[in-house]
């Protein structure tokens, strides 16, 4: 028969773009709701469902009465805290005086001391009740506490809310930028970090990896984001980490919660080696494997190993050198120490390096 008839294609180390492909899902930049810090009747909404607002922006207006009053009265009550606070003083000054010629005794002299401290205490005491009526007054004018977009409000004109109550008035989502959250294994993780730490072509860790998005359609995402920051914890149940990507949104594409995939690009590995997929098989170990043929025209297994998949070829990182001239057609039929005949020679597919 002679020996098998195989297709080879060189190995050659060239420029390999290092990317990881992960699923994720976008958040909010920011996220706040509105809820009343005191109890009443809404008044007015003064907003539209589903615009955008800006952080101090009027929302909501609670009927202010009942405050305004309890206002009103604290003041009042102030002032005459500080009517008998001048009249303590001024006892107390004449008080003084006179008990240095004898003229009252030294138990009515301390009497008037102590009124007029407990009066000033008295007009801190109101300063404070004035101060706080203020404040739940203010809390009548509920405002935006971010900028950003409002979603549908929970109450209208005329209902009753309270203070401390669990469901919000409204949400206010900052979605400029925004972020995407995408999940990757730890050991995935390591040999990110392992790939960056040796590409020469960007420093500065994996916060500065830039990322690209493709959107649930298919389609891309015009704008590049970056990576902020990776999780503290892997998630005993899955294995993952969560990675941080941050994203400008300037026309508002990105919505919370859409589902995307996050292509991080890690680097560019300068000496790459990239073999085709139909060429690498695995063994009764599941390791992978592929045949090469030799100087001499005889078949030759090794074992790969592989660091993803680049386009249709896989990435290896150890078991083939520049030149080796793996089989890719006729593989099934070679066997280890046996010559083999090429008959074609195919052309490397490019890899374009980012």
């Amino acid at each position: 028969m002679g020996p098998p008839a195989v297709t080879v294609v060189t190995i050659q180390a060239r420029p390999v773009a290092l990317e990881a492909d992960l699923p994720g899902r976008t958040n909010p930049y920011r996220v706040s709701d509105v809820r009343p810090q005191i109890s009443g009747i809404i008044q007015a909404r003064l907003f539209k469902e589903g615009s955008t607002v800006h952080a101090g922006q009027l929302l909501y207006r609670i009927d202010p009465a009942p405050y305004q009053a309890a206002y009103d009265q604290a003041v009042a009550q102030l002032g005459n805290a500080r009517a008998v606070q001048r009249s303590a003083k001024l006892k107390a000054a004449r008080y003084a005086d006179m008990v240095k010629i004898n003229a009252v005794s030294h138990q009515d002299a301390d009497d008037a001391l102590a009124a007029s401290d407990q009066a000033d205490a008295s007009v801190k005491q109101q300063q404070a009740a004035v101060e706080s009526a203020r404040i739940n007054l203010a809390y009548t004018r509920l405002t935006a506490p971010i900028g950003g977009r409002i979603g549908a409000s929970s109450f209208t004109e005329g209902a009753l809310v309270t203070n401390g109550q669990t469901s919000a008035l409204a949400t206010i989502q900052k979605l400029d930028p925004i972020y995407v959250d995408v999940t990757q294994t730890a050991v995935q993780l390591l040999a990110l970090k392992d790939d960056m730490a040796r590409a020469p072509a960007r420093g500065g860790g994996v916060q500065s990896a830039p990322v690209h998005l493709q959107l649930g359609d298919g389609c891309d995402y015009p704008i590049e984001g970056r990576l902020q920051f990776t999780d503290v914890t892997v998630d005993q149940n899955t294995g993952s980490v969560t990675l941080r990507a941050i994203f400008p949104n300037p026309k508002g594409v990105l919505l919370p919660g859409m589902y995307v995939r996050a292509k991080v690009t890690e680097g560019v590995d300068p000496n790459g080696i990239l073999a085709p997929q139909q060429a690498v098989t695995r063994d009764e170990k599941g390791q992978p494997t592929a045949m090469v043929v030799d100087a001499q025209g005889l078949a030759q297994a090794r074992v790969l190993k592989v660091a993803g998949a680049v386009g249709n070829q896989w990435r290896v990182t150890s078991g083939l050198n520049p030149g080796d001239r793996l089989i890719v057609v006729g593989g099934a039929n070679a066997r280890p120490g046996q010559p083999v005949k090429v008959v074609a020679v195919q052309t490397p597919t490019p890899n374009p390096a980012s």
